[in-house]
């Protein structure tokens, strides 16, 4: 998608913190700043915060999207599909689509990172819909989980 006109346009999206939509889980938060839905579906940014010792998903992997994390503070295990390692401040991790990765703050500290992914899909949609799942406390079947999973392009290996 291009812009082809000469003169410009009056389209730029200004969003003030409070208009940002917050989920907020017991050991994470998630800040939906830029859901797909504001950027006309060309990406989604939103920021990650994890307590100390915060788990995050075990590898996968996304058939229709890219993944790219920036650590913001703090120190986060990244895994590249190959290997494990500490990303701290300004570190970047690009997980193009069918890129294996995972995530998860394993220090004892606080973590931050912004997750930016391409094409903008409603991202937000799964983590609300998992946290829903989590909170209800059911013992959902594995088909129920693998239909879950795969509605929402993730599939763990």
């Amino acid at each position: 998608m291009s812009y082809l006109g000469t003169t410009g346009e009056l389209s730029a999206r200004w969003r003030p913190v409070e208009e940002i939509t917050v989920l907020d889980r017991p050991r994470t938060s998630a800040h939906f700043i830029a859901p797909g839905s504001l950027t006309n579906g060309q990406y989604g940014m939103f920021r990650w915060d994890m307590a100390p010792g915060a788990s995050g998903p075990r590898p996968h992997f996304h058939r229709t999207f890219s993944e790219s994390f920036y650590i913001l503070d703090g120190a986060v295990r990244l895994f590249d599909g190959q290997r494990w390692v500490t990303a701290t401040a300004g570190d970047f991790l690009y997980v193009p689509e069918g890129g294996v990765h995972a995530f998860g703050n394993e220090s004892d500290e606080p973590a931050s990172m912004l997750i930016l992914f391409a094409p903008g899909t409603a991202r937000e949609d799964f983590f609300v819909e998992l946290a829903e799942r989590l909170e209800s406390g059911r013992e959902l079947p594995a088909d129920d989980w693998a239909e879950f999973y795969a509605r929402h392009d993730q599939y763990h290996v």
